[in-house]
């Protein structure tokens, strides 16, 4: 393979702004240019050197900044931009791997509403659009938080917009990891490739539409609506890599591309010990039947690039069907390359685990990849044979009968584990009694405590104090009627604190009556419990209880945590 150089991008030091600041008002008030607004309210000032570096021991969290306005989206347009079915659909003859055709109808949706965010100055909601369009997003800017674990400000780490970029409304994107030799953090985003067709490479920028749902540039799906990212005339095909960022210590940042998750978004990546990258995500968002994605090439390339998947750093992004998919799961009747829509993963003594809790195939739960101590490597051919195997003890019923909605794990030792459980994002509307989650959030949701007996996993608890689940909360520029509230909770990150516990640190999921809850500004908490509890902890107020270290404000989201890079990792 032809070896990739490593893009080198020069940092920014930012210091922290003090709170209430004019840039933070303003910010508040404003649709246009927020991802620069909010940058200097997380601060603007350069040190001598321009040199920038993570805290050891600090926390890094990923942000992204909403930086559309009116014009972004336009009402009436067609959703997707160039969609070529209209309202009314277009059949496409897709080829059969017997030398046939296949007729596959491709609708497409209308914008509803123009590109801007919600305010307090009209009833615009540019979230309203994924009513219509199913994979309705718009890309956005990255930052890096560097912050204490009590969340005081460090610095921020922006990272290039022309270089990389993420959906804003995709809840599940933009995770961090810390890799297994602690020296660099890892998350994945889009970046423009040729489109398909050989046309000219796709722009990598903020405001292009539905890139979370785009074709990459080796597995171009015929059925997939994202006909284009941009507006052109004539409309010009886009494709955008699904690709892996590393950063170090000193905030360089390296990009290795993949043509996995095509149709969908990758989620998470972390390098393991070996040095190689291990991701998770979905694929697949056109319109081929299940019969048809076994009888087309396109189909059969759909369901070999998706789940699990291994990358090589530097490396040329490899193409059907040399993309190196993890394991294979098909149950029953279900879509091939749907039962593993994996959500996030870890590494834990040299094993690799991902979890899935979305979607209405597979089954909800934590998943073991290959064998406990081997990290799953080798050709096309044998990783697609490494078992998929679910912990014991687990949930093991089809996504559409249980009640399991894992996110991010944590492991604090090989016996104890913790899970972030999201919810099922219900909204009950009328409130009961002010509370907008329903019973299954309220019982289950939040971070669920899991110990290993006698080679069975069991869940011991689940902690919610503190989280307000189902509680609607304010947040400043924000029309009240779409006040969210915390839903569960998403990606996670912990430390032993060497005295019997060990705290964790979470993002939270929302439950509103926004378009797309993805979009609602969240928060990052934490809570410390301790390992050898079996029952929820009483009577000490540092045990069981979240806080809130960071909320987020109008126009931002908050995605990922995980501990910075180079230091010891606690």
């Amino acid at each position: 393979m032809t070896e990739v150089k490593y893009l080198l991008i020069a940092p920014i030091l930012i210091l922290a702004a003090a709170a209430g600041s004019p840039a933070r008002l303003n910010a508040q008030g404003n649709s246009s240019n927020h991802s620069q607004d909010l940058d200097h309210d997380r601060g603007d000032s350069h040190d001598r050197d321009n040199r920038f570096r993570f805290v050891p021991g600090s926390l890094v969290v990923s942000r992204s900044v909403y930086d559309g306005n009116a014009s972004t989206v336009t009402t009436g347009e067609t959703l997707p931009l160039g969609c070529q079915g209209g309202t009314t659909g277009l059949t496409i003859n897709v080829p059969t791997t017997t030398g046939g055709t296949t007729p596959v109808t491709v609708p497409c949706g209308v914008a509803t509403d123009n590109g801007e965010y919600p305010n307090l100055f009209d009833t615009h909601n540019v979230w309203n659009n994924a009513n219509s369009d199913g994979s309705f997003g718009v890309t956005s800017p990255i930052f890096l938080d560097d912050i204490t674990t009590d969340g005081r400000e460090l610095g921020t780490l922006p990272i290039p917009s022309d270089k990389i970029v993420t959906s804003f409304s995709s809840k599940s994107e933009l995770a961090l990891n810390r890799s297994v030799d602690g020296r660099s953090i890892t998350f994945m985003g889009y970046v423009g490739g040729i489109g398909c067709g050989g046309v000219a490479v796709s722009p990598t920028a903020p405001n292009l539409l539905d890139a979370s749902a785009s074709n990459t540039p080796g597995v171009c799906d015929p059925t997939n609506p994202v006909f284009t990212t941009f507006t052109s005339n004539p409309f010009v095909p886009a494709a955008y890599y699904r690709s892996v960022a590393e950063v170090d210590a000193d905030g360089q940042l390296s990009i290795t591309h993949g043509n996995a998750y095509s149709g969908d978004n990758g989620r998470a990546a972390i390098k393991g010990g070996n040095g190689l990258y291990y991701m998770v995500g979905n694929d697949n968002s056109g319109n081929l039947s299940k019969k048809q994605m076994s009888t087309t090439t396109d189909g059969i390339d759909l369901s070999n690039a998706t789940g699990a998947e291994l990358l090589y750093p530097g490396l040329m992004p490899p193409l059907p069907p040399n993309i190196e998919m993890i394991g294979r799961l098909e149950l029953g009747t279900d879509k091939p390359g749907k039962d593993t829509n994996f959500r996030s993963l870890t590494i834990f003594n040299n094993t690799l685990y991902v979890t899935k809790g979305s979607g209405g195939n597979g089954i909800n739960t934590v998943y073991q990849a290959g064998t406990v101590g081997t990290l799953p490597t080798g050709s096309v051919a044998t990783l697609a044979t490494v078992p998929l195997t679910i912990l014991p003890g687990f949930p093991n019923t089809a996504a559409s009968t249980n009640t399991a909605f894992p996110f991010g794990i944590w492991f604090a030792n090989p016996t104890t584990l913790y899970v972030c459980d999201e919810g099922d994002g219900t909204l009950v509307s009328p409130a009961v009694n002010g509370n907008v989650a329903d019973a299954q959030s309220l019982a289950t949701a939040g971070l669920q405590k899991w110990s290993l007996i006698n080679g069975t996993w069991g869940m011991q608890y689940v902690l919610q104090d503190g989280l307000n689940i189902g509680v609607p909360y304010r947040i400043g520029g924000y029309p009240s009627s779409l006040n969210p509230a915390t839903g569960g909770c998403r990606n996670i990150t912990g430390r032993d604190n060497f005295d019997g516990t060990v705290t964790i640190f979470a993002i939270t999921s929302t439950i509103s009556a926004n378009g797309d809850t993805g979009a609602d500004p969240n928060k990052l908490v934490k809570v410390t419990d301790r390992i050898s509890d079996t029952t929820l902890p009483k009577g000490d107020d540092r045990l069981g209880h979240f806080t809130t270290v960071r909320s987020a404000r109008s126009h931002e989201v908050l995605r990922g945590v995980t501990f910075a890079p180079g230091g010891y990792g606690w």
